[in-house]
């Protein structure tokens, strides 16, 4: 009997020893597997219009009593006012501050004065408007106001036109799935070239994603692009 029993304990022994070496030669193979990965990077590229554009209008005049000066710039402000309201903008789309006077008495140190005005003033009225096509298309007809004698500052860096794309949470999801499909595709293309199988993510990183005009024409026209970097194991 207990050698019977005996017998039975090292047939046990020797099915547990069996079994748990198979375990772990399954387990050294998967380890060996899972040491192998590619990474990769999937880019995704899309156009869209902007939807909100600032347009600042800068203008200038010069006298030497300042009331008077004061009194040209209000008179100037209310024509572009009055412009930009036969334009279809909204009032509550345009807005803008006290102009900036310069005093070149002030700033003279002494020595001749050679200069004609001795105030001048910069004014900026400022459209902020997701009515695009509208604004854009007053933009040119403002030169109008330059034949009355309103004098627009245009090389002033503060008086470029600004495009903003402010719907990126919109379109995220479907260029995560671009970019990742596209990542994706090289992947398979990398292991079936080395004669693997592609096997599960081992990592992923979604890149920031940039968003500039689509050239220096049309910069109410913007490209979002975004670029995911994956890491795949590969198997034999």
């Amino acid at each position: 009997m207990q050698k019977s029993t005996a017998t039975i304990l090292g047939l046990m022994l020797v099915i547990s020893f069996t079994i748990f070496g198979l375990l772990i030669k399954q387990a050294l193979l998967e380890v060996k597997t899972y040491d192998r990965n590619v990474t990769v990077k999937g880019l995704a590229e899309a156009e869209f219009p902007a939807d909100i554009v600032i347009w600042p209008i800068q203008f200038t005049a010069a006298d030497n009593d300042l009331e008077n000066l004061y009194n040209q710039i209000d008179e100037q402000a209310q024509q572009i006012i009055a412009f930009l309201a036969s334009q279809n903008i909204a009032a509550n789309e345009v807005s803008y501050a006290s102009p900036k006077i310069n005093d070149k008495l002030a700033q003279q140190y002494g020595g001749q004065q050679d200069f004609e005005f001795r105030y001048t003033a910069l004014q900026t009225i400022t459209v902020y408007s997701s009515s695009i096509a509208l604004v854009r298309d007053a933009m040119p007809k403002i030169t109008e106001l330059g034949k009355k004698g309103i004098v627009f500052s245009q090389n002033d860096y503060n008086a470029q036109v600004e495009y903003i794309f402010s719907r990126l949470n919109d379109v995220k999801p479907q260029m995560i799935e671009q970019s990742t499909t596209n990542a994706r595709m090289v992947a398979e293309k990398f292991a079936a070239d080395s004669n693997s199988r592609l096997g599960k993510i081992k990592n992923a990183s979604q890149g920031q994603f940039s968003i500039g005009d689509r050239d220096k024409n049309n910069p109410h026209i913007k490209r979002v692009r975004v670029v995911s970097t994956i890491a795949y194991y590969l198997a034999d």
